[in-house]
């Protein structure tokens, strides 16, 4: 069976590119179609298959400005002649279900997000746009946005990350999705012996709809030590704590480091809304509770009372609130092996036969 994989675009190694890496384990002899390829920036894994490349690989600085090239992403798609392939799996969070297979041909598109700045979080992404791309917004979206509801047609199964993916991908394209979980490396975690210190942790990319502002709002609020690690830009943040003592900026960190921040610290704190999110899961599978916004695919990756506990309010006063009842119940997620049971669910083998039953059912939806 011939297969090919579609992918929005291939600049760096986060969650989406390491569910294509189980997706390639599964189908070793797949190509891959996407419509940037830095091949610096990815897996060996990756750079083993063919992949090709649409017309906007070619624009100036397309590796690094490959966003602002996006409306011109639908288009581009055509490009792509997937004619002679039995099998097409779309990897979607930007432009790529929107390909169009053989009438033969099953297309199943695996959603890690309908695209945020056309829907959901429109209006997050215009308030912080500068005045031109806001211009360029209000001319662009209405017609995007009628793209993307039309190529959900194109799609012969959806099968979403979350359950809070399902329900967007509902919301947006009236289509019913399958969930399966996107594939985390729980098991290098599972052997991390705990070892608590005196802190909190928010690991992770450090942008500004994680909000960790309120995560270190909320540590200087109540005197808690807290490690803020992961690349971004951290500014603001700092001078937000300048002065004060107990919040550390670590930076980008190694995998070992990281697992030695997920044993020690107290708790990881996850004040933002993500479609999924791989951290939470790493930390339950490295034994690290996890005080969450209840809101997101936290409701599938946290099990509460289990592994973590929410609050119901994205504020600096509803998360100190919740860390303060979690330091009266921290003895409860002491069970090792609850945590074990719960992150197994995320694994590479579980995503595996999940993707390979939703596939095995080809009925159009």
């Amino acid at each position: 069976m011939r297969v090919a994989i579609v992918h929005y675009w291939l600049t760096s190694m986060r969650g989406g590119e390491k569910m294509l890496e189980s997706l390639l384990e599964m189908f070793p002899e797949a190509d891959i179609y996407t419509h940037v390829y830095s091949m610096k920036s990815v897996s060996a894994l990756i750079n083993r298959h063919k992949v090709y490349t649409s017309s906007i690989n070619r624009l100036p600085f397309a590796s690094r400005l490959y966003k602002v090239y996006m409306p011109l992403m639908p288009r581009a798609l055509l490009e792509f002649d997937l004619q002679d392939y039995e099998l097409v799996i779309s990897s979607e969070a930007g432009p790529a279900k929107g390909v169009v297979a053989s009438p033969d041909a099953f297309h199943a598109c695996y959603c890690h997000s309908p695209m945020r700045y056309l829907w959901d979080l429109y209006h997050e992404y215009y308030n912080g746009a500068s005045i031109v791309f806001r211009l360029f917004m209000r001319l662009l979206v209405p017609s995007l946005r009628l793209w993307d509801v039309m190529s959900a047609n194109l799609v012969d199964r959806f099968i979403a990350n979350s359950t809070y993916t399902a329900k967007r991908i509902k919301r947006y394209y009236n289509r019913d999705a399958d969930v399966v979980f996107g594939p985390a490396d729980v098991e290098k975690y599972l052997e991390i012996e705990r070892d608590v210190k005196d802190y909190y942790l928010v690991f992770g990319q450090v942008t500004e709809n994680k909000r960790v502002d309120i995560a270190v709002d909320a540590c200087l609020a109540l005197g808690r030590r807290l490690v803020v690690a992961g690349g971004g830009s951290t500014k603001t943040l700092r001078k937000r704590a300048a002065g004060r003592a107990g919040i550390t900026f670590a930076g980008r960190v190694s995998d070992g480091e990281a697992e030695r921040l997920l044993s020690e610290a107290r708790a990881l704190l996850f004040p933002g809304i993500e479609d999924m999110g791989l951290v939470p899961i790493e930390a339950a599978a490295a034994g690290c509770p996890v005080i969450a916004y209840r809101k997101g695919g936290v409701l599938d990756t946290v099990k509460e009372n289990i592994t973590g506990i929410f609050f119901d309010e994205q504020t600096v006063a509803s998360l100190s609130a919740a860390i303060q009842h979690f330091e009266t119940v921290e003895a409860d997620f002491s069970s090792r092996q609850a945590f074990t049971a719960h992150a197994l669910q995320f694994s590479k083998s579980a995503f595996k036969e999940r993707v390979r039953k939703a596939l095995a059912e080809r009925r159009r939806v």
